[in-house]
This record gives C-alpha cells, sequence and structure tokens, in this order.
C-alpha cells in the first residue's frame, strides 16, 4: 500500500503528515489491527524526506500505542483506536481492595482519550522483567509497582526515565525516578507511637512478616518502635498454628490474615481488644464494621490515584510522599 503523500506547501510539517496519513490510512480501514505498514526506506522514497523525518512520525505513532516494531520485520498496526492521545502501561504486585480504590481513583482523574493497561507480576521477578520488556516502546508512560522484588532496577532501565512512575515502595537504587510512594520504617513507627498508651496496655506485640510481600521499611520501624518504647516484641511469618495468648496485640499487615486471626479467637474462646489486640493495614469499609472496628495504619489509596494521575495529565516529575494515618477503633 502507498500512505497519502506529503504536501511541500501544506504548512504542517512532514513528520506530522505522515502521522496523519497513517491515522487516515487506519480509520478507512485500509490498515486494520496487525497489518504491516510500509518500509522506511519506502516512505522515504515515495515522500522525498529524510530518514529522521520518517522515524519521528513512526516513533510518535509508537508511543501512542498505534503501532509497534518488530525487530528484523518492521512496523505493524497495533491499535485502531487513533484517537487515543496517550496510553500508560501500569505494573502492581497483587489486587486487592485497596489497589483496586488506588487504580479507579486513577481512571477517575485521566485526561479523557486515555488509554490505560494494567498488569499485575504477583512478586514474580520473571513474570516482572517480561511484562516489562514486552512493554517496550508501546506506552507513552510506565507506572510501576516493584513491591519487595530485587535488581529492578535493571529492567526499569530499559525504559526512557522521563516516562517510568513508581508506586508504594521507592527502594534507594530507584531515586532517579519519579513517584508516589510510602515511607513504611517512618510510617509504622510513628503510627504505632500515636497508639503507645493502648499498646503498652498488652504484655506483647507481634508482627506478621512475610518477606516476599512486605517492605523492608515496616520490619525496621516496627522494631525500632519496640525497643525504643521498650515493648517485648516478636516477628512471625506465620500465624497458622499459633495458639494466641491473652495480652498479646498483633500487627496485621495483609487481610487474608486478619481473618484468619478474627477466627482464631473466636476459637479460642478469646475476646478482641480485651484480651487480643489487632493493628491492620489499610483501611477499607469492612474495617470500620469487623469486630465494632479494627484499628489500621493506612495511606490514602484514592489520593494516591489522583495524584499519580495529575502527574501523568502534566507530565510532572516528582517524587511525592503519600500521607499516612493511625485510625484507631475499639480492636486496641
Amino acid at each position: 500500500m502507498t500512505l497519502t503523500p506529503v504536501e511541500r506547501k501544506l504548512g504542517v510539517p512532514k513528520y506530522k503528515q505522515i502521522i496523519a496519513s497513517v491515522e487516515e490510512a487506519i480509520v478507512s480501514k485500509v490498515l486494520r489491527k496487525g497489518d504491516k505498514l510500509p518500509s522506511i526506506s519506502k516512505i522515504q522514497k515515495e515522500n522525498k524526506v529524510s530518514r529522521d523525518t520518517v522515524l519521528t512520525a513512526l516513533n510518535e505513532l509508537k508511543t501512542r500505542g498505534i503501532i509497534q516494531s518488530i525487530a528484523g520485520k518492521g512496523y505493524y498496526v497495533l491499535s485502531e483506536h487513533v484517537e487515543v492521545g496517550k496510553k500508560v502501561f501500569v505494573l502492581f504486585d497483587e489486587l486487592n481492595a485497596f489497589k483496586e480504590d488506588l487504580y479507579n481513583s486513577l481512571l477517575k482523574y485521566l485526561e479523557v482519550n486515555t488509554e490505560v493497561d494494567i498488569y499485575f507480576h504477583h512478586f514474580n521477578n520473571e513474570v516482572f522483567s517480561k511484562l516489562i520488556f514486552d512493554s517496550i516502546g508501546n506506552y507513552s508512560s510506565y507506572v510501576i509497582m516493584p513491591a519487595n522484588l530485587k535488581n529492578t532496577e535493571q529492567i526499569i532501565e530499559k525504559l526512557p526515565k522521563e516516562k517510568v512512575y513508581i508506586l508504594d515502595q521507592m527502594h534507594p537504587e530507584l531515586n532517579m525516578y519519579s513517584g508516589i510512594y510510602q515511607n513504611f520504617e517512618k510510617d509504622i513507627y510513628q503510627n504505632l507511637e500515636k497508639g503507645v498508651e493502648k499498646i503498652k496496655e498488652y504484655s506483647k506485640m507481634i508482627l506478621l512478616f512475610s518477606k516476599k510481600n512486605q517492605p523492608q521499611g515496616m520490619l525496621k520501624g516496627y522494631r525500632s518502635f519496640c525497643e525504643d518504647f521498650d515493648i517485648e516484641y516478636e516477628v512471625v511469618d506465620s500465624i497458622e498454628n499459633r495458639i494466641l495468648s491473652k495480652g498479646e496485640v498483633y500487627v496485621i499487615p495483609d487481610d487474608r490474615n486478619l481473618i484468619r486471626i478474627v477466627k482464631k479467637i473466636k476459637e479460642q474462646g478469646l475476646i478482641v481488644s480485651k484480651n487480643i489486640g489487632i493493628i491492620s493495614y489499610n483501611d477499607t469499609l469492612l474495617k470500620e464494621i469487623v469486630e465494632g472496628g479494627i484499628t489500621t495504619i493506612s495511606t490514602d489509596f484514592n489520593e494516591m490515584g489522583k495524584r499519580l494521575a495529575q502527574m501523568l495529565n502534566n507530565k510532572e516529575q516528582l517524587r511525592i510522599e503519600n500521607p499516612n494515618h493511625l485510625i484507631i477503633r475499639e480492636s486496641l
């Protein structure tokens, strides 16, 4: 096929005319998803333009997610939605209630005609790497939640730095990137400090901590708090076979184990708050109701999504610490 030729006296930059001709071919169904575009040399020759002009046009179409390049083969139509102004790659660690709030807030505040593709790596390095490698060159922005994965900077550096936004855990080796993060070490320390008088009514505090899923800063801040305030403490990686003892207060970062501990308390004939204290992470509507209300340490995921959308809309290059709060309820 032949694209609409560039016109010398049109007053529109040549590369933009090439972009428009590709868009026109897609809209008119001359080109469909999966079709191959004319080669760079053919477009160059037919339009008497430089190779750089052709590449500028094709790269912009790639950035918008309309076409993709396949090494050694050429350029192919990736999307027939030519009205899409921006295309955003979102990579979360896992889906849960708070990540859903974050994602919905992001969608709500993004500019119209912004297309978002969401993926999950489930704390798997190979999945993380493959998803990012497969996305290179196809998006205008990359939102990445690295979680606890190691050496993620070696993968992320393959992407244009100005297009990358890091979410939630900001490892030191990722400090050169924009993003919105939680300061887990500071947040757990300061929030436990706010509830220290209630915590001291118990004889021992236990943190349920998964090295695979939970941030190291949380563990460090928890230990510092307990040692600074002379509180007997323990760190466990499971409560599945644990017998609960009166006077314990548990810090439970994930909701599945929150359900397990509430069930154990009932099975052992104990009473939440009176016999066993609970501090959960990340507030939800359900935690306002369960057992009269569960105390939480929580960031505002709706605010995180809203602020991220603003950064993407305005192409802001910032590093923002998302606020975190202690909400004291009947479980403590």
